[in-house]
C-alpha cells in the first residue's frame, strides 16, 4: 500500500489548507484512513480518522470544529480540510492506512499498517 500526501505549505494564522492523500489500488474503499502530525520536538499525535465501514469520523480535541476529514473512494483519496489554522498546528502531517480495520481504536497509531512520507504545514503568526 502506497500513500502519497500533498497540499502542505506556508499559511498565515486564520488561513486554510487542504491536504490530500492518494493511495493507488482497488482496495482503497476498505481502508480506514487517519491523519497524524508531528511538531518539532514533539511526538507524533492523532489528528483525525475516517472509518471505512460506515464513514464515521473522529477528531482530536485540538482540531475539532476546525478540521474536516473526508474521502473520495472513486479517486482513492482522503482529504483533510484545515480551517482557522493556528501557529500550534505547524507540523509534518502524515496520512496512514488501516486496511480492513473498522474498530474503535483508530486514534491509536498502532492500528495503522501503512504510512505516507508526510507533508509540512507551517502556520505563521
Amino acid at each position: 500500500v502506497q500513500l502519497q500526501a500533498s497540499g502542505g505549505g506556508l499559511v498565515q494564522a486564520g488561513g486554510s489548507l487542504r491536504l490530500s492523500c492518494a493511495s493507488p489500488g482497488p482496495a482503497f474503499s476498505y481502508y480506514s484512513m487517519g491523519w497524524f502530525r508531528q511538531a518539532p520536538g514533539k511526538e507524533r499525535e492523532f489528528v483525525a480518522t475516517i472509518n471505512w465501514s460506515d464513514g464515521s469520523t473522529s477528531y482530536a480535541d485540538s482540531v475539532k470544529g476546525r478540521f474536516t476529514i473526508s474521502r473520495d473512494n472513486a479517486k482513492n483519496t482522503v482529504y483533510l480540510q484545515m480551517n482557522s489554522l493556528k501557529p500550534e498546528d505547524t507540523a509534518v502531517y502524515y496520512c496512514a492506512a488501516a486496511p480492513g480495520y473498522s474498530g474503535g481504536y483508530l486514534s491509536d497509531q498502532r492500528m495503522y499498517n501503512y504510512w505516507g512520507k508526510g507533508t509540512l504545514v507551517t502556520v505563521s503568526s
